[in-house]
């Protein structure tokens, strides 16, 4: 029988073609249980779930003119969770598949290569995989619902679509730009840090709505603020300073109505220039959600779906060998990518889990690698009475962490700190709620 296969949908595109020996886009989802995972009974979920989603079990693979995902012939063996969270995957773990199941102690984590899905379309894998080990483990009926697949149903054909290109309005948006600040620190090429601070998620709301914005853009405008005095510090001279600016991806699905598993993501990078003054966090939340409300309405995103969509469909480009393909999209990447902002602040939202589930599930997080050009990233996710803020770094300076976190204690948000760092030597550390 033949090998199944499927395109790399149109934000998939870039990532197998800038990725290098320091860098590959990935990400990682996990659920935290109230007992130690069994591995056994976490293969026969994993086992289970392999027809159910095909676009995640599969190998990157690559042709004359164009990466693609290939099936696997079995689904990918849990090992234990090792060394440090999101560790480089080389191309021949690619080659033999894009996601890894892990599992430590009490948690259950799955690492993707962003080519095959966002986090959004994680999360929902994580949640049926869960799920189902916890109906393996214990016997717990737990309904399709909260974003748990069926895992007996056949994956839906909406499921496996580019909604990129069924979303595209064929009108290219102008978003010429210009590049902002780009912090530097000393690079670590065998270490990624990781600190989280559990914030409790009402005191985290009660502060937002004080400065009248969501948890998304008070926290963006925090990052701002924080990046904005890193600047200061190490710039006296404000005519010499760049723009600031905090990258936020917009889950499309919610403008669209889509329910695609594969990416269905694009970024905003709303920010100031302070060159023109300073700016208040008050003024900082006021001018982060109005160039949001702007940017982010199905108009304006179909135009941006348009720029990136546009130019796969011509034919001249899509004849040109992939070799090619891979120095032209490496340049264009450098020049309109990550260029355009300083750090990612990406936010899941609220995680909820059927009511069966919850017994059993003490947290769930979500964790975005550092990107290839800027080396610190923020991911966002909530679960319970709690948010997780993790910021991950590939250089030895905690500066930012630093300065972020205290500035929210300093607004009276209660923060305890965890930490993979070196020194501590034992994973998560706590350092005490501020």
């Amino acid at each position: 029988m033949n090998k199944r296969w499927m395109r790399l949908d149109n934000a998939a595109l870039i990532f197998p073609a800038v990725r290098c020996r320091h860098w590959a886009n990935a990400f990682r989802v996990s659920a935290t249980l109230t007992e130690p995972v069994d591995p056994a009974v976490l293969q026969q979920a994993v086992d289970d779930l392999m027809p159910r989603f095909p676009s995640m079990y599969v190998r990157l693979r690559t042709g004359v003119f164009w990466y693609y995902l290939e099936e696997l012939e079995r689904s990918p063996k849990p090992r234990e969770d090792f060394a440090y969270p999101l560790t480089l995957m080389q191309d021949k773990e690619l080659h033999n598949c894009c996601l890894r199941i892990l599992y430590f102690r009490n948690r259950i984590a799955v690492e993707f290569f962003h080519s095959l899905t966002d986090g959004n379309g994680g999360m929902i894998y994580l949640k049926t995989l869960t799920a189902r080990y916890l109906t393996l483990k214990y016997g717990v009926q737990i309904p399709p619902e909260e974003g748990i697949l069926d895992w007996q149903e056949a994956p839906k054909p909406e499921e496996l679509e580019d909604s990129f290109v069924r979303n595209t309005n064929g009108v290219v948006l102008n978003d010429h730009e210009p590049d902002a600040l780009r912090m530097r620190g000393t690079r670590e090429y065998d270490f990624l840090h990781l600190t989280t601070g559990v914030i409790p998620t009402q005191a985290l709301l009660e502060a937002a709505h004080r400065y009248k914005s969501t948890i998304t853009v008070f926290l963006a405008a925090v990052l701002e603020e924080a990046i904005l005095d890193y600047q200061a510090a190490r710039c006296p001279n404000r005519k010499k300073r760049k723009p600031v600016k905090v990258t936020v991806p917009i889950n499309l699905r919610r403008l669209y109505g889509s329910k695609t598993l594969r990416n269905f993501v694009l970024t905003l990078n709303p920010g100031v220039d302070p060159r023109m003054g300073d700016y208040s966090l008050e003024e900082l939340c006021r001018i982060m959600a109005a160039q949001l409300a702007a940017e982010g309405t199905p108009q304006q995103m179909a135009g941006r779906i348009a720029a990136n969509v546009t130019p796969q469909q011509i034919f001249a480009i899509r004849v040109v060998p992939l070799w090619l393909k891979n120095i032209i999209m490496g340049i264009v990447y450098s020049q309109r990518g990550e260029s355009k902002g300083c750090i990612n602040l990406s936010n899941l939202g609220r995680v909820q889990l059927p009511a069966p589930m919850t017994p059993y599930v003490r947290r769930m997080e979500f964790i975005i690698g550092p990107q290839r050009s800027y080396p610190n990233n923020c991911s966002v996710a909530s679960f319970g009475d709690e948010t997780y803020v993790s910021i991950i770094r590939n250089i030895r300076e905690p500066e930012l962490e630093r300065r972020f976190y205290s500035r929210l204690v300093e607004l009276g948000v209660p923060v305890l700190i965890e930490s993979n760092s070196r020194e501590s030597r034992q994973g998560e550390q706590s350092a005490g709620r501020s």
